[in-house]
């Protein structure tokens, strides 16, 4: 799969995250060489921090930060360049500080979090990176503190709910066990919805491409729970949709207790459900209130 293609997934994914909790600077490019950051967030100064729903990557979004995402395991030279990006930024915010007349505190500098589904201990132990295991996880490696930058390996994370929206980010059965895990979060969890459809568009458009790589074959199939789920979602919408417009055609404006029976309706099998709305049209309200507590007795 190419490095584009995930890019985008990751930045839609991310932002779909991280703007409830405050700003992403979408587009911003560093001077240069000109290369567009990521994901550049700033949490809102007055997020409650102790309420962040996203475990891990919300402990992670705590501090302005950039996300730099990669599919496969970034090289040395992937890494300066991430590194050199964060840099720049770092100039910028200081010298718009000097305009301002104010001095910049090292806390306000943004932090580099580099995001990678495996890395190598040769390349961990190069960067002199370290794992702070009491204070993160297993898997969270922290560069020397004055380099302001940590990386991720993904396949690495323990698998619980507070790494699961970085697992997603992964590959092969990492990424598959997390898909299938976000398709059973309850549907009133605040991300599952925009999430799913997220996932399903980026299988989607893989499937359009000619001459698939064994990769983005797999992809596919990582994704399929997130697109199956999405289009029963989709089913279910419509279903509703139709229902509840039939019975206002019948029955007009709907109250409460005629409103609860289109959930009830639509959870009939097919052949139920489809002779009751035929049906409908010559049912009184009381006639088709017994007749569902007949369904249901």
């Amino acid at each position: 799969m190419t490095r584009q293609s995930h890019d985008q997934f990751a930045k839609e994914y991310l932002e779909e995250l991280l703007t409830p909790l405050g700003t992403i600077k979408k587009s911003e490019k560093v001077k240069r060489e000109i290369q567009e950051i990521d994901v550049w967030f700033e949490p809102f100064s007055d997020q409650n921090q102790e309420n962040l729903p996203l475990g891990l990557l919300g402990k992670m979004a705590k501090t302005q930060c950039l996300f730099e995402p990669f599919r496969n395991p970034p090289s040395e030279i992937e890494i300066r360049s991430c590194l050199l990006k964060l840099y720049a930024v770092h100039g910028d915010v200081v010298r718009k500080a000097k305009r301002e007349s104010r001095n910049i505190a090292e806390s306000e500098l943004p932090i580099l979090w580099i995001l990678t589904p495996t890395f190598s201990s040769r390349m961990i132990a190069g960067l002199g990176a370290t794992e702070i295991a009491e204070d993160w996880v297993k898997g969270v490696y922290f560069l020397p503190n004055i380099l302001k930058t940590a990386i991720v390996v993904i396949h690495q994370l323990p698998v619980n709910e507070d790494t699961l929206w970085l697992r997603v980010l992964g590959k092969g059965g990492t990424q598959k066990r997390a898909v299938e895990e976000l398709t059973e979060l309850p549907e009133n969890n605040p991300f599952r919805e925009n999430l799913l459809e997220i996932l399903a568009d980026w299988r989607k458009n893989l499937e359009l491409r000619d001459n698939l790589s064994r990769e983005e074959e797999e992809v596919i199939m990582n994704l399929s729970p997130a697109y199956l789920q999405q289009i029963e979602d989709w089913k279910q919408e419509e279903r509703f949709s139709l229902i509840t417009s039939l019975m206002e055609g019948r029955f007009g404006s709907l109250d409460a207790e005629l409103s609860g029976l289109v959930e009830k309706i639509a959870k009939f099998p097919i052949s139920e459900r489809t002779q009751l709305l035929l049906a409908l049209g010559n049912l009184s309200r009381e006639e088709l209130l017994q007749r569902l507590r007949n369904e249901e007795g």
